[in-house]
């Protein structure tokens, strides 16, 4: 399984980023597909997963304001990143969660998946 991710920048708050990752070695239509994010000095942290089943989790801090979708004839999973705040500020990392599917609990925790993309930098000014 090979992932790579694309989409990231620098961009003043408020504005808007839409990361992409496109997957490679798989039956990409029956995994998971999200992302983990890094800052500086911290742990990386969940942030969305788009899950086989059709439901989608959101971290806390970005409820309303990104957005996680996936077209899976790509291969690909989409971050639509709205009203970006300097807090958002990190490495976006996509994942992919291959079968067994992790339960509702693990999928917030980054050392449950196996395959991880290159990672992009987003940047927010405030």
């Amino acid at each position: 399984v090979q992932l790579q991710a694309s989409g990231g920048g620098l961009v003043q708050a408020g504005e808007s980023l839409r990361l992409s990752c496109t997957a490679s070695g798989g039956t990409f239509s029956r995994y998971g597909m999200g992302w983990f994010r890094q800052a500086p000095g911290k742990e990386r942290e969940f942030v969305a997963l788009s899950r086989w089943t059709g439901q989608t989790n959101y971290a806390d801090s970005v409820k309303g304001r990104f957005t996680l979708s996936r077209d899976n004839a790509k291969n690909t999973v989409y971050l639509q990143m709205n009203s970006l705040k300097h807090e958002d500020t990190a490495i976006y990392y996509c994942v992919v969660d291959t079968p067994p599917a992790k339960i509702q609990s693990e999928i917030y925790f980054a050392r449950g998946y196996d395959y991880w993309g290159q990672g992009t930098q987003v940047t927010v000014s405030s």
